[in-house]
C-alpha cells in the first residue's frame, strides 16, 4: 500500500498480500513437477475426480454403514413414517396457538395459513402438544397427537379430527423359536385329526322319542 504522504495513482498501487506464485505441474524434468506431477505413480489417487469422493467412500468395498446389522421393519406400514410409506404433516405446537390466536377463536387449516404457522393448505396439518395452552379454542385440524388433545380439552376446547386416528400401540411380533414352531406343528395336526375324524355310527341320528313312537305302532 501506497505511504499516507504519496498521491494514491496507478504507479503507487501494490497488492495488500505478497503474492504466492502458482505451482506449474507438467512443465519438463528441471522444473521439479514433471513426469508425474506430483500424483505418483498409478493409483486411484492419481487419476482425474479422485478429490470428489464422496464421505464414507472406501475405495469400493462394502461401507461401514452397510455391514452393521439392520433393525427389522424399518420399511413395513408399522414403522411410519419410516421408509416409502412416509407420511408428511406440518407440525404446530400447542403453544403457538396460545400466542397467535385469542380465546373462542375457530382453528381450521386456512387460519393457521393466514397466520403463517403453516406455509400452505396441500399438507396435513398435525397439532402436538408442546408448551401450555389456556385459551379456549376450537381446533378443526387432520391429527393430534394424544397430549395436544388433552391439553386443549382441558382448556375448555374441541379438538376435530379430520382424519381418524391410528392405532398407537404397535404390534407384538411373535419371535419364530424352536417351541413356537414345535406349537405350530402340534395345532395343525390336531386339526387334521379333527377334519378326518369319521362320524360316530354308534349315535343314533333319529330324533328323540321317534324310536319310542315307532314301538307303541307296533
Amino acid at each position: 500500500m501506497p505511504a499516507e504522504n504519496d498521491e494514491l495513482s496507478l504507479s503507487t498501487l501494490k497488492p495488500a498480500q505478497k503474492r504466492r506464485p502458482r505451482k506449474r505441474i507438467g512443465r519438463g524434468m528441471g522444473s521439479g513437477k514433471g513426469r508425474y506431477s506430483g500424483r505418483g505413480i498409478k493409483g486411484q489417487k492419481s487419476r482425474a475426480g479422485s478429490h470428489k469422493m464422496r464421505p464414507g467412500f472406501e475405495g469400493g468395498q462394502m461401507p461401514i454403514y452397510m455391514r452393521l446389522g439392520k433393525q427389522p421393519g424399518s420399511t413395513s406400514k408399522d414403522a411410519m413414517p419410516i421408509g416409502p410409506f412416509r407420511t408428511r404433516t406440518a407440525a404446530v405446537n400447542v403453544s403457538e396457538l396460545e400466542r397467535v390466536f385469542d380465546a373462542g377463536d375457530d382453528v381450521t387449516i386456512e387460519a393457521l395459513a393466514e397466520k403463517r404457522l403453516i406455509r400452505n393448505t396441500r399438507t396435513d396439518v398435525k397439532i402436538l402438544g408442546t408448551g401450555q395452552l389456556t385459551k379456549k379454542l376450537t381446533v378443526t385440524v387432520h391429527l393430534f397427537s394424544r397430549s395436544a388433545a388433552e391439553k386443549i380439552e382441558a382448556a375448555g376446547g374441541t379438538a376435530n379430527a379430520l382424519r381418524p386416528p391410528r392405532d398407537e400401540t404397535p404390534k407384538k411380533r411373535r419371535r419364530k423359536t424352536r417351541e413356537t414352531d414345535a406349537e405350530d406343528a402340534a395345532r395343525t395336526e390336531a386339526g387334521a385329526e379333527e377334519t378326518d375324524r369319521e362320524p360316530d355310527e354308534s349315535v343314533d341320528a333319529q330324533p328323540e322319542g321317534a324310536a319310542e313312537a315307532a314301538e307303541g305302532e307296533a
